[in-house]
């Protein structure tokens, strides 16, 4: 049994605005699933064998709140240049800055048009192959707690586990990382942003679903309806959603 990453699921009022912005951002392809969706995804992406993640844009009636995001993009730069360059085209394309106390720190924060929040890092020797995206970034209570979840929920390779933090990747070793952060704020708003997972090939979703479950994740009805996935939560209240494959 298998679960990987495929989607950073991002809430919107204009789905088709800030997946543009997305796409543009990123140097990805933009798609539209129909109404009320709108993706960004990276050359040859494949979501029945994810190795990366794709952005899917998902069009909701309510604006974001002024909470910040548990979960955000982290984007890699190669050089100071880069950075200052990327962040410059950034904010030409529709982004602004944000503050999230972040203090005086060699990244920069910013918000997508419609508020959502991402960082661009400096460059940094991890994440020179990640493509544009370095990381997916989950803010957490207890990294160690969230490890144990996750490490068993999918087969992403764990790579580091500290009291401040759990670092995981695809098993190729392509794309970006997914890190659990060690974070004081508490979840006061429903996700914006947050994960969906893929089952692999001959993989059954309601068998996953259970097996989840029995590791910690609680159902989550948000008025999906009768939908081909399957909302949950971690131990922790973080909302992911489990896609099925056909």
């Amino acid at each position: 049994m298998t679960l990987r990453p495929v989607l950073v699921n991002i809430k919107a009022v204009d789905d088709s605005a800030v997946g543009r912005f997305w796409a543009e951002a990123l140097g990805w392809r933009l798609t539209s699933q129909g109404s009320g969706a709108t993706a960004a995804q990276p050359p040859g992406f494949d979501w029945l064998d994810p190795s990366t993640v794709c952005v899917d844009v998902i069009a909701v009636p309510e604006p974001k709140t002024s909470a910040k995001n548990r979960v955000h993009l982290d984007l890699a730069s190669t050089s100071a240049a880069h950075q200052a360059e990327l962040v410059a085209r950034l904010r030409a394309l529709g982004a602004t800055p944000a503050e999230v106390g972040q203090g005086d720190v060699p990244w920069t924060v910013l918000a997508d048009p419609e508020g959502n929040e991402f960082c661009v890092l400096e460059p940094r020797e991890i994440y020179r192959d990640t493509g544009p995206v370095a990381a997916v970034v989950v803010d957490c209570a207890d990294p160690r707690a969230m490890a144990r979840f996750w490490d068993e929920a999918m087969d992403w390779t764990l790579h580091e586990v500290t009291d401040d933090r759990a670092v995981w990747r695809s098993p190729t070793g392509t794309g970006p990382y997914l890190e659990f952060l060690r974070s004081p704020d508490v979840k006061t708003v429903p996700d914006r942003v947050h994960l969906d997972l893929v089952p692999g090939p001959g993989d059954d979703r309601a068998a996953e679903v259970a097996r989840l479950r029995a590791l910690g994740a609680t159902d989550l009805d948000v008025g999906q309806g009768d939908v081909p996935w399957t909302c949950l939560t971690d131990p922790e209240g973080h909302e992911f959603c489990v896609l099925s494959r056909t």
